[in-house]
């Protein structure tokens, strides 16, 4: 049995709409019998990093209240700490869409994911989501033989050490280009980010659904 745990929804992001569609992406697996999901709170990541789940999921930005305090946040440095640890001695960690946002940038989070969200236009637009290359992600992108997806959507933009990373997933709009999926080991543990999706054409898009429970799949190991 793999364990899941997952914090997700903030000021902008519905919980109840990113936690349904998280879990039928892990109704993708294969062997979805065998994975167990748990939902839990921000301030007890580092109570569930203990009980040492095969992987963790954030979908949170690290702003708590951006529109009345910018300046608060969740992410402290004692749990930013606890998430690399938990990492480095083998868990899995998936930063997905708002989970690359507003963390500090010169912090150990951002650190650790080898790259975070710049922007995105105030407007949504068709973003096309299309495999970096042949080769890259090929476990992650189950896309039946499509090179590619697309929904109307958030555009993130972000920067990214592709020096030190995979990059698999790549974005277009527009608006512009961007990279949208990278993957690396970190210690003995793993590493992914993925910046789709935000509106509920992108979440339940059927093939973002495979590639976000493949990329699960691949933080627990498999």
């Amino acid at each position: 049995m793999k364990r899941v745990a997952a914090v997700v929804g903030d000021y902008y992001h519905r919980a109840e709409e990113s936690g349904e569609a998280l879990q039928q992406a892990l109704r993708t697996w294969a062997g979805a019998s065998d994975v167990s999901l748990r939902f839990v709170d921000a301030g007890r990541i580092p109570v569930a990093l203990a009980e040492t789940p095969d992987a963790v999921v954030l979908f949170k930005e690290d702003r708590v209240a951006p529109q009345e305090d910018e300046n608060a946040r969740w992410m402290t440095a004692a749990i930013a700490e606890a998430i690399a640890k938990y990492v480095e001695q083998g868990g899995g960690w998936l930063a997905w869409h708002s989970g690359l946002a507003s963390y500090e940038p010169e912090g150990t989070y951002v650190s650790m994911l080898r790259g975070r969200f710049l922007f995105h236009p105030a407007l949504h637009q068709t973003v096309r989501y299309t495999a970096a290359s042949a080769e890259a992600g090929r476990d992650i992108l189950d896309l039946g033989g499509k090179n590619g997806f697309e929904a109307l959507d958030e555009h993130y933009f972000v920067e990214c050490d592709r020096g030190r990373t995979e990059v698999f997933l790549l974005s277009e709009s527009v608006d512009g280009n961007s990279i949208a999926g990278w993957r690396h080991p970190y210690g003995h543990g793993r590493i992914c980010c993925l910046t789709p999706a935000h509106t509920r054409e992108g979440l339940f898009n059927p093939d973002f659904l495979r590639v976000l429970g493949s990329a699960v799949r691949w933080c627990c190991g498999e």
